[in-house]
């Protein structure tokens, strides 16, 4: 745990610099995304460093990541000061597989989505898929055949 400095943020003003909710700042406390400390009326104070913190948790929700995939990655940085661009570059090649493959996946329901995206549900006249008696849906659900073009894509089929 830090110690309390006089340059130490409220919440309040955690919240109005970040663009975050003061509920989503506890709930990412909560989460062990970030950390405070409580001064001598029991208020919680961040280090300025928090603000570094809370960007990084925005853009990596902004592309998709989940909170605890951040969380995880999170865990390694050091809680004695600001993420740093080292430290950013590291994120972010954790990060760069699963993203590619966010971007896989929406491309192959990009290129389908005006026909069918191969989940079965039989709601097209024209399907080119034909599923009698959604024989997909057996042993499957979901978009079958999207998940199958998407694992040709990353096999380079």
């Amino acid at each position: 745990m830090s110690k309390l400095k006089k340059t130490d943020l409220s919440v309040g003003n955690v919240a109005k610099r970040s663009g975050v909710a003061v509920s989503a700042l506890h709930f990412y406390e909560e989460k062990q995304l970030i950390h405070s400390v409580r001064n001598a009326g029991n208020q919680r104070r961040y280090n300025r460093d928090v603000l570094r913190r809370i960007s990084v948790i925005k853009a990596a929700q902004k592309v998709g990541i989940t909170l605890n995939k951040i969380q995880q990655a999170m865990a390694f940085l050091p809680s004695n000061r600001a993420p740093n661009k080292s430290d950013w570059q590291l994120l972010s090649k954790q990060w760069n597989e699963e993203l590619n493959h966010k971007i896989r996946e929406l491309e192959a329901l990009r290129d389908n989505l005006s026909s069918c995206i191969g989940c079965g549900c039989l709601s097209l006249k024209k399907c080119p898929l034909y599923n009698p008696q959604d024989e997909l849906g057996i042993d499957n659900s979901g978009a079958v055949l999207l998940e199958e073009k998407v694992m040709e894509a990353s096999s380079g089929g």
